[in-house]
């Protein structure tokens, strides 16, 4: 029998195909995603009054579902089922999630970017494979493939968008059948989106300390902190809808109310803060204060509360970028009492409060270097890089059985090696 160079020559060449088709079409639709996203922040910014058109906003966002049939639309849930049971999503997923998401941004909803382009990218790409006629395995890789490619083109972190497809769904488990396809499709929606002059998200810390026994210390009591943070957001997420349906079952009231009360909560952030918006939209801009070392105590709350009124009255958008909104103000916050820099505590924040609601601490270290070793190169060092590890270790574990996504699989314990199955939220014992 001769010997053989190459296994699986043909599967190999099959995935070069369809993760490069997948980058393309998903970084595309990404970058113009990218671009409206922006184009409907900026007229926002220069119109404030578009914020009275929340209740509007949400009724048409409503509406639009209910035309297309989608009302129960469970959003990035649906993408994390579609991956471990290959459940079917609709190509139309992938316009009525950019829509609405612009919706909610141009009239003044809290939310951020990423879960809406994770259901665009899976969308697509799972039509794609149906298209194609792939079979139920090769069906998840592909859809795993849309996930990275837009992730990777909207935030400009390959590396992270990656392996966040192979590590959200299933904690314990990665699938590592996929690494092949999801690097190359990750790297060919990056380079889609930066034709387009979409801008990575970058930041430069500053005060990184050394590495000492005192430190570590100091890093491991930060890292207990955002455990408890990331449990408080989980909780608050989860609990939002339970109340929105209990007190005001009919979507369309629902979407109406929460608008209101967004808009309650604007002006009386304007009794101490006159003049705010911090907390509406993305609130990007607070994310880059707090890295520079400035933060107000109380706007990690804020950012929860108008987050949580946000999306469980049924406006769309993603959970991440308020996130790390709430771990950047938090960290930057609470760093200086225990002798850390307030720009390295925001920088910790945003990475290890990342990992403890969505349970992927590879991802989130993945997410560390590539957040903050572009600008910084002669300060973020391996040493840096072993600080993170610590505390995004030390979230991981005592953030618990709680995550952002009830679809999440716990496969393994955090404690043993033992196997639980069990969904994110639930008693694992």
């Amino acid at each position: 029998m001769g010997r053989r160079w190459l296994e699986h020559p043909a599967t190999f060449v099959k995935w070069l195909i369809f993760a490069g088709v997948s980058g393309l079409l998903c970084g595309g639709v990404a970058s113009a995603f990218y671009h409206a996203f922006s184009a409907v922040t900026n007229l926002r910014h220069a119109n404030p009054w578009l914020l009275w058109l929340l209740p509007l906003g949400g009724l048409a966002i409503v509406l639009l579902y209910r035309a297309c049939s989608m009302e129960g639309d469970r959003g990035t849930n649906f993408v994390l089922a579609a991956v471990r049971e290959n459940k079917p999503l609709r190509l139309r997923t992938a316009p009525l999630v950019f829509v609405s998401t612009v919706i909610t941004h141009l009239v003044g909803g809290s939310s951020g970017r990423e879960g809406a382009i994770l259901q665009i990218g899976g969308s697509i790409s799972s039509t794609v494979g149906r298209w194609m006629r792939l079979d139920d395995k090769d069906s998840r890789i592909i859809t795993m493939c849309g996930m990275s490619a837009a992730f990777s083109a909207l935030f400009g972190t390959p590396l992270t968008a990656a392996m966040f497809a192979m590590e959200v769904t299933s904690v314990g488990v990665l699938y590592y059948a996929a690494i092949v396809p999801c690097i190359l499709s990750s790297i060919v929606g990056l380079w889609v989106a930066q034709q387009f002059q979409v801008p990575p998200t970058a930041f430069t810390l500053e005060g990184i300390p050394n590495l000492s026994p005192f430190t570590l210390l100091q890093v491991i009591g930060m890292g207990i902190l955002f455990a408890l943070l990331s449990i408080f957001f989980c909780r608050l997420m989860h609990a939002a809808p339970r109340l929105y349906d209990k007190y005001l079952p009919n979507h369309l009231v629902r979407a109406a109310v929460g608008g209101a009360l967004v808009i309650g909560l604007t002006y009386l952030v304007w009794l101490w803060n006159p003049g705010t918006y911090d907390y509406n939209g993305a609130g990007e801009a607070l994310i880059h204060a707090a890295i520079s070392g400035q933060a107000r105590p109380e706007a990690f709350f804020f950012k929860m509360l108008f987050t949580t009124i946000t999306l469980g009255a049924g406006f769309k958008g993603g959970e991440i970028v308020p996130v790390f909104f709430t771990g950047a103000t938090f960290g930057c916050t609470v760093a200086p009492l225990l002798g850390l820099h307030s720009s390295f505590g925001a920088g910790l924040g945003m990475v290890c409060v990342f990992c403890g609601v969505t349970n992927c601490p590879i991802t989130s270290l993945l997410l560390s270097l590539e957040l903050f070793a572009g600008d910084s190169l002669g300060m973020f060092t391996g040493q840096s890089l072993c600080l993170f590890a610590v505390c995004v270790a030390v979230s991981y574990m005592l953030s618990g059985y709680y995550g952002l996504y009830s679809e999440q699989k716990i496969v393994y314990s955090k404690l043993r090696p033992e196997f639980i199955d069990k969904k994110a939220n639930e008693d694992p014992s």
